[in-house]
């Protein structure tokens, strides 16, 4: 699975640790997710996509796509 963290993260001047912080993981689950070494569960998935005020889909993307 692919994801637009990185680019959501830049366009807010966030740092991983920024953005673990407010989605309550830490940084290397940030870090891992953002490089596709990791796949979120469900309730971070959602929790990041709040953050950044889209759904699901819009962050996160099938690699079929």
């Amino acid at each position: 699975m692919r994801n637009s963290l990185r680019a959501l993260r830049a366009e807010r001047d966030w740092t991983q640790a920024d953005l673990a912080a407010r989605a309550d993981v830490s940084r290397q689950t940030i870090n891992a997710i953002e490089v596709g070494k990791f796949d979120p569960s469900l309730p971070v998935a959602f929790r990041l996509a709040r953050l950044f005020g889209l759904t699901i889909e819009e962050v996160f993307f099938d690699d079929a796509d």
